[in-house]
C-alpha cells in the first residue's frame, strides 16, 4: 500500500518539477487506483488515511516552497488542498456502493474536473496543481489547449489512467483472456487511441503552427530588489533611480528619436507604493516615469504598484481600513501605464492570493482578522477585466497569480488584447521550483489564447514567450537584468477564447447528474423509485 501510494505521489509530482516529463501524469494515478482497489478488496481499515497521505505527499513535493513565504500558510495549503482531493476520492468510494462497473470511475473523473473548474472561481482558490498543468513544461503535448484549455489536459490524464487501470484489472483477474479477439482488440486499441491521438494532434499543430501578427519591440526591466528588505535597504526614490538607470542604459539608441517605432517597457509587480488612485499625479514615481518617457517618444511604461483609494463618508465595504483622519482606505495591487504625454491607465488585480492579499468571505473573516490585529490582506480588485494601451495598442496585463487562471485570461483577448503581459514578483519563494512553475503556466496561457506574452519579474524570470508557448528569451534568476526583444501583435480568437471551458462545464454537468443519481439510489427505497 505504501509503495503504491508513494509511487503515485512521485509520478504526479515529476511533471511539475522536471521539464519534458508531462507524460508521467498519463499513468501517475494508476498506482493510487490499484491501492484503492486492493485496500477495498482486502478490507483495509482507515483506507482514507492512505489516499489522503498520497495527496498530502503530492502537494508537499510540488508546493513545499510556499513555506518560504509563510510556514503556516504553506502547511495549510498542502493539508487543505490535499483534503479537498481526498473528499473527491471519498465520494468516488461512496459511489462504488451504489453504482457498478465503470460508472464509479466515470464519476471520479467528472467529480475531479468539476472540482478543478469550481476552484478557478472559488473565494479560497489554489488551482496550482490542476492536472492539466502537468504539460506546462512539455509543450509539444499541450498544443490542443487552444481548443480545450488546461482542463482538457485533466480529462486526457484521467482517460489515460482509467484506460490503463481497466486493462490491468482485466489482465489481473483473467477477464482479458476470456474475451474474444475482437473484444481484446477493442480494449487495447481503444486505450492506444486515447493515449496516442492527442499526442499526434498536438505534435502536428506544433509543427504546422506559424507565428502571426505585427512586430512590437518590448523591454522587460528586472531590478532584482529583495522584497523582504525592499524598503529597509532602499528608499522608493533610490529604487526609481535603479529602474530609470536600467531603462536609459537599454534604450540609448532611442533617446529623443521622434521617428522611433512604438516600444513597450515593463517593470515588475508592486514596484512602488506611492500611488493614490484618486490623485495619481501626486505620485513621485508616476511623475518621474512620465518625465522619463518624454525622452523616449512612442515609448510606454507599464509598472506595478501597491495603490490605494481614499474614501470619505460611510465605510465603503468590509475590506476598507480606517485612516487616522477618519476616512477609509481601499488597497489594490495595480498595473499602471504611463507615457510622456502625462496620460495614464490603471488596472487592479482581481485574482488575489488568499491570506496575503485577500480576506475570503470578508463579511465574516474581517471581524476575526480585526481581533487578530489585521494580519490578512484586504486588497480590492476590479469587477471585470479592462485593457491597458501602449499608444493605440490594446493589451492585457495579468498581475502575478492571475496568470494561473486560463479562462480568466481569455477575457483579455475577448476585450480586444493583441498582446498579453505578465508582471510579477516571485522572490518570496526563494530559489525553489515555485517561480519555474509559475513561468511555465504562462506558456499555457500563450497556447490557449495564441498570444505572445511579455513577462517581467522583479528577480526573474523575465521572458518573451511566443504563441506556441516557447520561451524565446529569458533572464537569469536573481540577477539585475534587462531583456529586449520583439513580440507579435495578433487578432482573432481561439476556440477556447470564443467558447470558454467547455470541458469543465460538461464534466460539471455529468458530475451533477451522477451525484443526483447516487443520492436517489442511496437514500430512496427501491419500491418508491419504481
Amino acid at each position: 500500500m505504501a509503495i503504491l501510494g508513494g509511487l503515485s505521489a512521485v509520478l504526479l509530482s515529476v511533471p511539475f518539477l522536471v521539464p519534458h516529463c508531462g507524460w508521467a501524469a498519463l499513468f501517475g494515478l494508476v498506482p493510487l487506483l490499484c491501492m484503492e482497489k486492493i485496500g477495498s478488496e482486502t478490507g483495509v481499515k482507515r483506507l482514507w488515511f492512505w489516499y489522503y497521505g498520497v495527496f498530502v505527499l503530492w502537494n508537499a513535493l510540488t508546493t513545499f516552497w510556499v513555506c518560504n513565504a509563510t510556514v503556516g500558510g504553506g502547511i495549510f495549503a498542502v493539508l487543505a488542498n490535499a483534503l479537498q482531493m481526498a473528499v473527491i476520492f471519498a465520494l468516488f468510494r461512496g459511489s462504488k456502493k451504489v453504482f457498478r462497473g465503470s460508472v464509479p470511475y466515470l464519476f471520479l473523473a467528472a467529480a475531479w474536473i468539476a472540482w478543478e473548474r469550481f476552484y478557478f472561481s472559488a473565494q479560497i482558490s489554489w488551482p496550482w496543481l490542476t492536472l492539466g498543468n502537468a504539460f506546462a513544461r512539455t509543450l509539444t503535448l499541450a498544443q490542443w489547449y487552444e481548443y480545450t484549455g488546461s482542463l482538457g489536459g485533466s480529462l486526457w490524464i484521467w482517460a489515460c489512467n482509467l484506460g490503463l487501470f481497466g486493462l490491468l484489472c482485466a489482465l489481473a483477474d483473467g477477464r482479458f483472456f476470456r474475451w474474444n479477439g475482437k473484444a481484446r482488440l477493442a480494449a487495447a486499441g481503444g486505450y492506444a487511441l486515447v493515449l496516442i491521438v492527442p499526442m499526434v494532434c498536438s505534435v502536428v499543430i506544433w509543427n504546422r503552427y506559424e507565428e502571426k501578427g505585427e512586430p512590437l519591440e518590448v523591454l522587460a526591466v528586472q531590478p532584482n530588489i529583495d522584497p523582504y528588505h525592499k524598503f529597509e535597504a532602499l528608499s522608493q526614490s533610490e529604487q526609481n533611480a535603479i529602474l530609470e538607470g536600467q531603462i536609459r542604459q537599454a534604450l540609448q539608441d532611442r533617446l529623443h528619436d521622434s521617428t522611433a517605432a512604438p516600444l513597450l517597457v515593463l517593470a515588475p509587480e508592486t514596484f512602488t507604493s506611492d500611488v493614490v488612485t484618486n490623485d495619481i499625479p501626486q505620485s513621485r514615481t508616476w511623475r518621474r516615469f512620465t518625465a522619463l518617457m518624454q525622452d523616449y517618444p512612442a515609448t510606454s511604461l507599464l509598472f506595478g504598484a501597491s495603490s490605494y483609494t481614499l474614501v470619505d463618508g460611510p465605510k465603503p465595504g468590509p475590506n476598507a481600513r480606517p485612516t487616522r483622519d477618519g476616512n477609509w482606505l481601499l488597497s489594490h495591487n495595480s498595473a499602471l501605464m504611463a507615457d510622456g504625454r502625462g496620460s495614464t491607465e490603471i488596472f487592479h488585480k482581481s485574482k488575489l492570493v488568499v491570506g496575503v492579499e485577500l480576506t475570503p468571505f470578508p463579511a465574516f473573516f474581517t471581524k476575526i482578522d480585526d481581533m487578530l490585529g489585521g494580519v490578512m490582506g484586504r486588497c480590492v480588485g476590479q469587477d471585470e477585466i479592462t485593457l491597458l494601451h501602449a499608444g493605440d495598442i490594446p493589451l492585457g496585463c495579468a498581475i502575478c497569480y492571475e496568470s494561473v487562471y486560463g479562462e480568466y485570461c481569455t477575457g483579455y483577448v475577448r476585450k480586444g488584447a493583441r498582446l498579453l503581459t505578465i508582471i510579477t514578483n516571485d522572490a518570496w519563494w526563494g530559489d525553489t521550483p515555485g517561480y519555474r512553475q509559475h513561468l511555465s503556466y504562462a506558456s499555457l496561457r500563450a497556447i490557449e489564447t495564441r498570444r505572445d506574452i511579455a513577462r517581467c519579474a522583479n528577480t526573474g524570470i523575465s521572458a518573451i514567450i511566443d504563441q506556441r508557448g516557447r520561451i524565446l528569451q529569458e533572464t537569469p534568476w536573481w540577477e539585475m537584468a534587462t531583456l529586449r526583444g520583439t513580440v507579435n501583435l495578433t487578432d482573432g480568437e481561439t476556440f477556447f477564447v470564443r467558447n470558454g471551458d467547455i470541458v469543465g462545464r460538461i464534466c460539471t454537468f455529468v458530475f451533477g447528474l451522477l451525484l443526483l443519481a447516487m443520492i436517489v439510489r442511496a437514500f430512496i427505497p427501491k419500491e418508491f423509485r419504481k
